[in-house]
């Protein structure tokens, strides 16, 4: 789906997937519900704070097998790349995001988006 790269459409993306997941078997208050829900925040968290181009949307694209629950999310700035993932400093303001990403899901990396400019941020969660 695609999403206004505005706050709202973040909190929107993960409402989204939480309300999926529940559909598809994984309740509202699952450690699997709430594990993926947290992942989609930071990602499309990050989308929108430094992936967002003015007058583009970012993709999000959540897909269920019975083994692996992969979110991916797609923005349009090619040139902002996640950097090195590390623990923030306890007082810093910021860069946990994807540290947590990092601890939470099974794998997850960064792709060039496949359609044009952009990349795209997916994780996935085996359970």
């Amino acid at each position: 789906m695609r999403f206004t790269s505005s706050p709202r459409g973040a909190r929107l993306a993960r409402r989204l997937v939480s309300h999926r997941l529940n559909g598809w078997g994984h309740p509202y208050a699952s450690d699997v519900n709430e594990t993926v829900s947290l992942i989609a925040a930071e990602l499309t968290g990050n989308a929108v704070r430094h992936g967002n181009v003015p007058g583009r949307d970012f993709h999000m694209r959540l897909a269920v097998t019975t083994s692996v629950i992969r979110l991916e999310v797609t923005d349009t700035r090619a040139e902002k790349q996640p950097t090195a993932v590390c623990a923030a400093e306890l007082d810093a303001e910021g860069g946990r995001g994807l540290f947590l990403v990092s601890q939470l899901a099974t794998r997850w990396a960064v792709m060039p988006r496949p359609s044009g400019p952009g990349k795209t941020v997916w994780a996935e969660l085996h359970v």
